[in-house]
């Protein structure tokens, strides 16, 4: 599967059946080469308009499987979220 068919794909939180989103990028072992974590934009700050300072960061192996349209991963969302500093 290449990034871009990862990134049309819909990221669900099967515990709280939540969408959290699209992909937005991955992380990656620069030593194995392997996948580590997949990266979701997280929520807007003001009714999405003023941008994101926040991603999701989910570990591989809280994907519990990928199809077609869809990603369900398991998460507890506030202990993924990962805030952005702004400088």
């Amino acid at each position: 599967m290449r990034l871009c068919e990862l990134k049309q794909k819909e990221v669900i939180n099967t515990c709280t059946c939540r969408s959290l989103g699209c992909p937005a990028d991955v992380e990656f072992d620069c030593v194995t080469g392997c996948v580590t974590a997949l990266i979701v934009p997280g929520p807007g700050r003001f009714f999405c308009f003023l941008g994101r300072e926040n991603e999701y960061v989910i570990p591989w192996k809280c994907i519990c499987q990928i199809g077609e349209d869809i990603i369900l991963v398991e998460i507890q969302e506030d202990k993924f979220l990962r805030r952005e500093r702004l400088l």
